[in-house]
């Protein structure tokens, strides 16, 4: 059997925080059990044609088990998923849910938690940033508080947990540094949660160690 093979950057912009969208690939695996190996890339990598051939928008990550290459974490996840077991419930309607909630996670959440990143960070030094900030949270914590009033008391979105679970948390730990989510106990207890996986752990020492070793080694 061919080995899975993904791509990661050899130096995450966000310093092994896990936050590159490798990590919810690596913690997929880890979850499934399945070993792989990563291609590491850099950002001048990420624009040649051996590159572009595996994502044509010169992204991360990639995904490649020698019957199908792909590329998109959500779409990668879900193949993971598929194949092989445990992320998603075995009976149909249930399985349907799980991949719902990946789509929500990816299309519903995530896009305004993006805006507020780019306003902070790629956008912190225009003039209007203090107006457009504000606006941005206003924005998204209508669906924080959709989110946790659908959560309540429960562990995971939809019993046991799934992979809807691991794209949500996935999205949701991108507000960290933020401190908003210290308004929603419930989801801050959810994300902590996904955090305190065994699965997670090792996909996350995985990429930190990808991102801390000496340069150049």
């Amino acid at each position: 059997m061919i080995p899975i093979t993904i791509t990661a950057f050899d130096r995450s912009p966000d310093g092994g925080r896990g936050l590159a969208r490798d990590t919810r690939v690596r913690w997929a695996l880890e979850e499934v059990g399945q070993p792989y190996a990563v291609r590491l890339v850099d950002f001048e990598a990420l624009k040649q044609a051996e590159h572009l051939a595996r994502n044509p928008f010169g992204q991360i990550p990639t995904y490649d088990d020698g019957e199908v290459a792909l590329f998109e974490s959500g779409a990668i996840v879900l193949r993971i998923a598929e194949r092989f077991g445990t992320l998603l419930p075995a009976d149909p309607a249930g399985r349907s849910r799980a991949v719902m909630w990946m789509f929500a996670a990816l299309n519903t959440i995530e896009p305004p938690i993006l805006d507020l990143t780019t306003a902070k960070i790629f956008e912190g030094d225009r003039p209007w940033a203090g107006q457009r900030v504000p606006l941005v949270i206003e924005r998204l914590r209508p669906r924080l508080d959709q989110l946790a009033a659908h959560l309540g008391d429960a562990e995971w979105l939809d019993g046991s947990f799934s992979a809807g679970d691991l794209m949500m948390v996935s999205v949701l730990l991108r507000l960290g540094s933020s401190g908003l989510l210290d308004d929603w106990p419930s989801l801050a207890a959810y994300v902590a949660r996904g955090e305190a996986r065994p699965a997670y752990k090792r996909a996350f020492a995985a990429q930190l160690a990808v991102n801390t070793r000496p340069q150049g080694a």
